[in-house]
């Protein structure tokens, strides 16, 4: 028996773009309550009226941590719980270290790790004493494998993989599930893909995903039974070489 989302409430990161734009419309289909999470008011304003009543926004900058507290404080706020938070917010920084941008790389880490962090620990005292949540990080397949383009990408998300593989462990016997998505190339703004016909060209040569794709996946993983963990999903192309 599959878990019925309808209800329930989601806090979704890096909600005003690609994957988390996907996540917040999927879970307001299933019928969840959304906060939406993201650094644009108004990209975020237009997700949420496409949504309706059931959304959020709340606008932040994940590198501040004062507004990472407060993205969840204001989410326990208005809704009165956390059901399931997608921790998807992400920076992407490819290219070699020794060219590298040592300011631009404590940046993707505040972000790509230290917020998820955070918003965890900010989120998960509520989910441990109504003994029910779900939690999904955006991972990527660089989290299982270093990738010699992007080491500071790959590493920010092998310490993601790591973070998940031990919270999980420790919340379990508090029934709170926690898992990662992790996908390749997936064809959206993040990638510099912004023009439909070329990321149409790309998925018929399946040489990449689309966000919904991910956000799929990740519905998969949230309605699994109660006894089921879906700990790591990884979601390629099926022409991607790595």
């Amino acid at each position: 028996m599959t878990q019925n989302l309808a209800g329930k409430v989601a806090l979704v990161t890096g909600a005003s773009s690609g994957i988390g734009r996907a996540l917040a419309l999927t879970m307001a289909a299933q019928g969840a309550q959304v906060a939406l999470v993201g650094r644009s008011r108004e990209r975020l304003q237009e997700i949420a009226d496409q949504i309706g009543n059931n959304a959020l926004v709340l606008p932040a900058d994940l590198t501040d941590p004062a507004s990472v507290n407060a993205v969840a404080a204001d989410t326990l706020a208005h809704f009165g719980r956390v059901d399931i938070l997608l921790a998807n917010a992400g920076l992407y920084i490819p290219g070699d270290v020794v060219e590298g941008d040592a300011d631009a790389w404590d940046e993707l880490l505040q972000v790509n790790v230290n917020s998820v962090f955070r918003l965890v620990r900010a989120v998960l005292p509520s989910m441990v004493a109504q003994r029910s949540g779900d939690i999904v990080v955006t991972s990527s397949i660089s989290g299982h494998q270093a990738i010699q383009w992007e080491p500071i990408y790959s590493a920010s998300k092998h310490a993601i993989q790591a973070f998940v593989h031990g919270l999980r462990r420790q919340v379990a016997p508090h029934n709170v599930r926690v898992g990662a998505v992790a996908p390749g190339v997936v064809l959206n703004e993040l990638w510099g893909y912004d023009n439909p016909t070329a990321i149409a060209e790309k998925v018929a040569a399946r040489e990449g995903l689309q966000s919904q794709d991910v956000a799929d996946a990740v519905l998969f993983m949230l309605t699994r039974p109660p006894n089921v963990t879906i700990r790591d999903l990884v979601i390629l192309p099926q022409n991607q070489d790595i």
